[in-house]
C-alpha cells in the first residue's frame, strides 16, 4: 500500500538567503469585506504576501503553469509541474485576490492564462483527466525526466487529479469571469475512472468499491501495474492500473471520493469502505486499536482509534498533517460532520503539538511530507498518529514509536511550516507562535516566505519552496483570515446536498 501524494525527483536543497520583511504590511484598504477578526492580521498578511511571491516566481509567465519547486533564491524552477501544483496555484490566486495582495484584474488574467494552457494540454480524453507530469514552460507531457534522463510513462494520478478538480470547482464559483472554462474542464472529469467496484468490504449490496492510485495508458513495465478492463469510455481496450488503492479514511485521497460522490460518479458507500483503523483481529499493527463496529449505508465500519497521550484519535496512514487537514481546506468537514471530523481534526493538531513540544521536546512542531533538509524529499509525520508499520517519523533518525515501549528520546526533528499553517485552522494562537519562533530562531525565511523545512536539532534548513506546500499555506491563511473563505466557495448548495448527508452521519471513536 502506498498512501501519499506522488512526487519524484525533487532537487537537493541548496542554500539561499532572504530578508524577513516587516510586520506592518497589512494595507489600510485591505479589508476583504469580512472585518479584521484576528489580532495577528499584520503578521499573517506578511506571511501570505511573501508566500505569494514564491508562487509568482514559480509560475511561467507565458503558460501560466506553476513549477513543482524553486530554490530559496527564487531563481531556478524545477522544469516540471503536476495537476496538484496547478490546482494549488489556482486557489492561491483566489486567496491572493481576496486578501488584496493582487487586484481582481491580475487574478482574473493569471487564472485565465492557466486555464487556456490546460485547455490545450494533452490529457486522457475518455476520462478528462490530466497526466501527472508536464513541462511548466510548454505544457507538454513529460516523457523524459528532466533531472536524470529516465523515461517517464504517462500516468494519471487519482490523488493529484483530486486537487486540480477541487481547484477548478472552486474557481468556477469564485471567479465569474473564468467560470465557463473552469466548469468545462471540471465537467469533463470522470471520477469513476478511479473507482474499483470490486474492492473494499462487503456491505448489504456488495463491495463498497475503492479508489485506485491511478493508471497508465500504456504498459509501463512495472510490477505494480495491473492490466485492467476499461472502466469508462470507448476506443481504448485496456488501462494499466496501479496495484494499490487508497484505503485509509484519514488520507488526502478522500478528496477523490468527495468529488466522485458530488458528481454522482462514485457511490456514497465508497466513503465507508476505507479503514478508520485496521480491523481489531489483525495482529500485526504496531498499536492495537480501540473501538466498536457500526453500520452506515449498509456497510460495516470498525470505528477504531489509537490511544495517544490520554486521548483517542483516528490515525492516518503516516500521521502527517496534510493527510488530516488538506481536504478540510475546501470541505467544511468539522461543521458538516461534528461527531467525526469535528472531533478528530483538533485532536490530530493537539497530538502533533504535544509530540513536538512535550514528547520529543523539539521545541517546535508541525510534521508532514516535505523537502528533506538532508537532501531530496521525504515523508515526515507523528508515528503514533499513523498506521504505516514502518512509519512516517518526525526525526532524521527514524525514531519508532511503540505503544508498549515508547521512546525516551528523539533525534533531529524535522518541522515543516505548511503543517503548522494547516493547524492554524484549529489552533491559531499556538500555530502562529510556533511559526514566529521558527522564523526567529533559524534562517528559515526568505523573500518567498518560509523555506520548506527545518531540522530543528541541527538547524539545517531545506532552502527550497514547493508549490504544493506554499499553496497549502495560502489556502490555510485564506480560511483563517477570511473566516473559511475557500470552504464557502467550494461548498455550494449542490455540494452540501450530496456530501453533507454522507459524512455527517458517522461518529468516530475519538475524544478525551
Amino acid at each position: 500500500m502506498k498512501h501519499h501524494l506522488s512526487r519524484r525527483g525533487l532537487l537537493a536543497v541548496t542554500a539561499g538567503a532572504g530578508a524577513v520583511t516587516a510586520l506592518s504590511a497589512w494595507p489600510a484598504e485591505a479589508d476583504p469585506g469580512h472585518g479584521r477578526p484576528h489580532r495577528h492580521d499584520e503578521q499573517l498578511y506578511t506571511w501570505a504576501r511573501d508566500t505569494w511571491t514564491s508562487m509568482v516566481a514559480m509560475t511561467d509567465e507565458s503558460s501560466g503553469l506553476v513549477a513543482d519547486n524553486i530554490d530559496g533564491n527564487l531563481a531556478t524552477r524545477s522544469g516540471y509541474t503536476s495537476p496538484t501544483n496547478i490546482g494549488g496555484y489556482l486557489w492561491s490566486c483566489i486567496v491572493a485576490r481576496d486578501l488584496r495582495i493582487i487586484n481582481p484584474g491580475e487574478c482574473r488574467n493569471r487564472i485565465n492564462r492557466t486555464l487556456r494552457s490546460l485547455a490545450r494540454m494533452e490529457k486522457h480524453e475518455p476520462s478528462g483527466m490530466f497526466y501527472n507530469w508536464y513541462d511548466e514552460a510548454t505544457g507538454e507531457v513529460l516523457h523524459i525526466w528532466p533531472e536524470d534522463g529516465n523515461t517517464v510513462y504517462p500516468f494519471v494520478s487519482s490523488v493529484d487529479m483530486g486537487w486540480l478538480g477541487a481547484a477548478l470547482h472552486l474557481v468556477a464559483q469564485a471567479d465569474p469571469s473564468n467560470r465557463k472554462p473552469a466548469q468545462r474542464l471540471f465537467d469533463a472529469m470522470r471520477w469513476d475512472m478511479f473507482y474499483d467496484k470490486d474492492f473494499g468490504p462487503v456491505g448489504d449490496d456488495g463491495p463498497t468499491g475503492g479508489t485506485w492510485g491511478g493508471f497508465w495508458t500504456a504498459d509501463p513495465g512495472r510490477d505494480d501495474a495491473t492490466l485492467m478492463a476499461p472502466t469508462i469510455g470507448e476506443g481504448e481496450d485496456v488501462w494499466y492500473h496501479t496495484g494499490h488503492h487508497y484505503d485509509t479514511a484519514i488520507s488526502e485521497a478522500r478528496m477523490v471520493n468527495y468529488l466522485g460522490i458530488i458528481r454522482g460518479q462514485i457511490p456514497a458507500k465508497a466513503y465507508f469502505g476505507t479503514y478508520r483503523t485496521f480491523p481489531p483481529e489483525w495482529d500485526w499493527p504496531e498499536m492495537p486499536p480501540v473501538g466498536e463496529w457500526a453500520t452506515y449505508l449498509g456497510v460495516p465500519v470498525f470505528e477504531g482509534a489509537h490511544t495517544y497521550r490520554g486521548f483517542r484519535v483516528v490515525p492516518g496512514w503516516g500521521g502527517s498533517m496534510f493527510e488530516e487537514l488538506m481536504p478540510d481546506l475546501f470541505v467544511p468537514e468539522a461543521k458538516w460532520a461534528p461527531k467525526s471530523w469535528g472531533r478528530n481534526h483538533p485532536l490530530h493538531v493537539r497530538g502533533q503539538r504535544e509530540h513536538g513540544l512535550n514528547e520529543a521536546q523539539y521545541g517546535y512542531w508541525g510534521f508532514s511530507p516535505c523537502s528533506n533538509p538532508a537532501g531530496g524529499y521525504r515523508e515526515y509525520g507523528v508515528d503514533a498518529l499513523g498506521l504505516k508499520p514502518d512509519g512516517y517519523f518526525s526525526d532524521q533518525e527514524n525514531t519508532d514509536y511503540r505503544h508498549d515501549n515508547p521512546p525516551t528520546s528523539y533525534g533531529d526533528g524535522v518541522v515543516t511550516p505548511h503543517a503548522a499553517f494547516l493547524a492554524m485552522m484549529y489552533e491559531e494562537e499556538n500555530a502562529t507562535a510556533n511559526l514566529a519562533k521558527l522564523q526567529e530562531d533559524f534562517d528559515a525565511y526568505g523573500a518567498g516566505g518560509f523555506y520548506d523545512a527545518v531540522a530543528v536539532g541541527s538547524g539545517t534548513v531545506a532552502r527550497r519552496h514547493l508549490s504544493l506546500d506554499q499553496s497549502m499555506i495560502m489556502g490555510a491563511l485564506g480560511n483563517v483570515m477570511l473566516k473559511d473563505h475557500l470552504k464557502r466557495y467550494f461548498a455550494t448548495r449542490q455540494v452540501e446536498r450530496t456530501l453533507k448527508p454522507v459524512i455527517g452521519i458517522e461518529e468516530f471513536n475519538a475524544g478525551t
